[in-house]
């Protein structure tokens, strides 16, 4: 029966400090032993024609699928299969083209030594990421990404703690550097991250958001100031566009501008729109992307603008509420 348990603060922060000087110290010997291996296995990955099915048991299996997501997300078509699965039927999912990334620490886990002969007659590039380089699974692969620590953070030399963390800090350095030989980019990672943040920032555009057609606030420049406030009011953006018959845009007239009016004390009755419009406008491209007018609206200080198409003629407006509603800031 277990212990009754003893919280000791003092004692939790001690063991807490140590992980991380065990786990820091395990990665800079990491870092240290990279060599040859480790760009043997990235050539490999590049020059694969299928996909990176990585597998693993335990602990290394946990951080295998993280791996294969991390792979996948990045450029590199990347799977997980479970060892033992593969030996009942999911081994079919390991075609020639594959490169098989195959993870433990041990490397002499049963259930991967089981199927590392018909690995083999699949005729896959075997890279095997284990922390000792004489076992079974080193044996049999073509290259050996070296993942040995001296010990575990655990005080009882148990539970994988340091050796799971060198695992995947080397599963991320091959992600980074196959991203990096790919030329993969923002645009590259938005769009296998279509409902993430960085996914709506750069994959949503102003022609997404924009109001347009009768919702886009407009007058004539000799439109009197009191039809264009009802513009403004019906529209409900806080300002509206003044543009020509040819949808050039002229100018823009603000609830601010309006208030700087009031504040002059002028007789707004017998002015026209072309009278107290803002020229020169701040204007975006409808093609534009949401968070480019999102900085131009935070470089400006301005809560609005019109949007223009290829042809410089009025196709839309945005503000900032339009922005906040779809999450771009």
């Amino acid at each position: 029966m277990p212990a009754k348990p003893s919280f000791d603060p003092q004692r939790a922060l001690e063991l807490a400090r140590q992980t991380f000087d065990i786990e820091a110290k395990a990665l800079l010997g990491l870092k240290a032993r990279q060599g040859e291996s480790f760009t043997e296995a990235v050539r490999a990955i590049l020059g694969c024609s299928g996909r990176v099915v990585v597998m693993g048991m335990g602990k290394s299996g946990h951080v295998g699928r993280k791996i294969a997501a991390t792979l996948a997300s990045t450029g590199t078509p990347a799977m997980f299969v479970h060892p033992a699965e593969a030996s009942h039927g999911d081994l079919g999912m390991v075609t020639p083209g594959d490169v098989v990334l195959a993870i433990s620490n041990s490397g002499e886990v049963d259930e991967l030594a089981a199927i590392l002969p018909a690995l083999k007659r699949v005729g896959v590039v075997m890279v095997a990421m284990t922390g000792r380089s004489g076992s079974t699974l080193a044996r049999h692969a073509d290259i050996v990404l070296d993942s040995e620590v001296d010990q575990e953070a655990c005080p009882l030399q148990l539970a994988p703690t340091a050796s799971t963390t060198a695992q995947m800090a080397l599963g991320d350095a091959l992600a980074v550097a196959l991203l990096d030989a790919r030329g993969f980019h923002e645009g590259d990672f938005a769009r296998s991250h279509p409902g993430g943040a960085l996914g709506r920032k750069l994959l949503t555009h102003v022609r997404d958001l924009m109001r347009s057609g009768a919702a886009v606030p407009r007058v004539a420049p000799d439109t009197p100031f009191i039809e264009m406030m009802r513009e403004m009011t019906k529209k409900g953006l806080g300002a509206t566009a003044i543009a020509d018959a040819d949808d050039r845009v002229l100018g823009i007239f603000t609830d601010g501008d309006l208030r700087r009016l009031l504040e002059q004390g002028m007789d707004l009755r017998q002015l026209h729109a072309r009278d107290v419009m803002h020229p020169n406008p701040r204007l975006v491209r409808d093609e534009a992307l949401a968070v480019d007018a999102a900085d131009v609206m935070e470089q400006y200080r301005i809560t609005s603008v019109l949007v223009i198409d290829a042809g410089g003629r009025l196709v839309g407006a945005l503000n900032s509420n339009d922005l906040m509603r779809a999450k771009v800031i």
